[in-house]
C-alpha cells in the first residue's frame, strides 16, 4: 500500500471518531450547564470543555469568555477552528475522496452525504433548541460510517489503518474527558460525594456510552476509582485504554512493516502496563500524572506512526485542502492546559 493511501485512511477514520467525541463531549457539557449548581460557577463546564479538547489557546485568541453560546460555536460549526466538527466531517470527507478507489462504494456513499447534510446544516445554522438533535445526529452518522466500514471492507490494510485511526483517537478522547473531569472539575471537599459531584461523574459515563455498563458491572454507587477502573482498565468497556490499545497493539503487528521494530516496542509497552496494571497503583501515582503521562506517551507513539508508515511531520502532504491539513497539524501536538 503506498503510504499517501494508508495516511488518508488513517486520517480519514480519525476525524470521524474525533466529530463523534466531540459531540459527545458538548451534549454531556451543555445538559451539565444547565444544572442549578452550575449557575453558581458560570462558564466552569464548558472552560473545561476546551481544556478537553486541548483548543483552549485557539479559543481565547478569539473570545474574551467561554460562554455556552461561543464555545459551542467555535466547536461545532466554525470554519476557522481545525477540531470543530464541522472541519472533522470535511476533512473525513476529504480524506474519503482522495482513496475513493480503496474503500466500498457504501463508504463513500456514506460519508460524502454526511458532509453535503453537513454543509446544510452549516449554512442554516443550529436552533437553540435543535442542539441536541444534531449531537445525536453526528453520533449516528459516526457509528453508520464505522458499520459500513466494518460490513463491508476486505479484511486487509486499508481496514487496518482506518480501524487504527478510530481506535487512536478514541483513545486520545477517554483519556481527556477523565483527566478533565478529575483534575478540572474537581468539587470542594463539601460536594464529593454529593448530587452535583454524582451527576457529573454520571455524566461523564453518559459521554463514552459506559453508564449502563458501569450499572451492569459494579450494581453500587458511582465512585471516582471505579470510574478510573472501568474507563482505564477494563478490557471488556469499548472505549476503555486498555481496549483501545489491545486494538492499536495488534493491528500495529498485522500491519508490521520492514522500519516498525522501535513502533511495536513503544507500543507494546504501553499496552503491556495497562493489561498489567491496578486501579490501585494508579491512584497512589495519581490520576491525573498518569493520564498525563499517557497521553504524552500516545501523542509521541502517533509521531512515531507517521514517520514510520507516512511521512515526517514536516513534510504534511499538500492533497488535501488547508483546513484538513490544520486538522492534521493540530493533532500531532496537542497537549493538556
Amino acid at each position: 500500500m503506498l503510504s499517501s493511501t494508508a495516511d488518508h485512511l488513517y486520517w480519514m477514520a480519525r476525524s470521524m471518531e474525533r466529530a463523534e467525541n466531540t459531540a459527545r463531549m458538548l451534549d454531556v457539557t451543555y445538559r451539565m450547564s444547565l444544572l442549578k449548581q452550575a449557575v453558581a460557577k458560570p462558564h466552569h463546564e464548558w472552560r473545561a470543555m476546551l481544556s478537553i479538547s486541548g483548543l483552549h489557546e485557539d479559543f481565547e485568541a478569539r473570545y474574551p469568555a467561554p460562554s455556552a453560546d461561543d464555545v459551542t460555536r467555535f466547536m461545532t460549526l466554525d470554519q476557522k477552528n481545525p477540531g470543530s466538527i464541522y472541519n472533522s466531517v470535511f476533512t473525513a470527507r476529504e480524506n474519503a475522496r482522495a482513496v475513493r478507489s480503496s474503500i466500498t462504494s457504501e463508504m463513500w456513499e456514506a460519508l460524502n452525504h454526511t458532509w453535503l447534510e453537513m454543509r446544510n446544516i452549516h449554512a442554516a445554522g443550529i436552533a437553540e433548541d435543535g442542539i441536541s438533535p444534531f449531537f445525536e445526529w453526528v453520533k449516528e452518522r459516526s457509528h453508520l460510517s464505522r458499520g459500513i466500514t466494518h460490513g463491508t471492507l476486505l479484511r486487509d490494510d486499508t481496514y487496518r489503518f482506518l480501524r487504527l485511526g478510530t481506535f487512536f483517537e478514541r483513545a486520545d478522547n477517554t483519556a481527556r474527558i477523565l483527566d478533565v473531569k478529575y483534575h478540572v472539575l474537581l468539587p470542594s471537599l463539601e460536594d464529593v460525594g454529593g448530587a452535583a459531584d454524582y451527576y457529573q461523574w454520571g455524566a461523564l459515563l453518559r459521554s463514552v456510552s459506559a453508564f449502563e455498563s458501569y450499572r451492569k458491572v459494579y450494581r453500587d454507587q458511582i465512585t471516582p476509582k471505579r470510574v478510573a477502573e472501568l474507563l482505564i482498565l477494563r478490557a471488556d468497556m469499548p472505549r476503555s485504554l486498555t481496549a483501545c490499545m489491545n486494538e492499536v497493539n495488534r493491528l500495529l503487528q498485522e500491519i508490521n512493516g520492514p522500519r516498525a521494530n522501535e513502533l511495536l516496542r513503544r507500543c507494546g509497552l504501553l499496552h503491556g502496563e495497562l493489561c498489567f496494571g491496578s486501579v490501585d497503583d494508579i491512584f497512589v501515582r495519581g490520576l491525573h500524572e498518569y493520564l498525563s503521562e499517557f497521553l504524552e506517551r500516545i501523542y509521541k507513539l502517533g509521531d512515531l506512526i507517521n514517520t514510520t508508515y507516512f511521512w515526517s511531520t514536516d513534510e504534511w502532504p499538500t492533497a488535501l485542502p488547508a483546513a484538513a491539513q490544520s486538522f492534521k497539524m493540530a493533532s500531532s501536538g496537542q497537549s493538556m492546559a
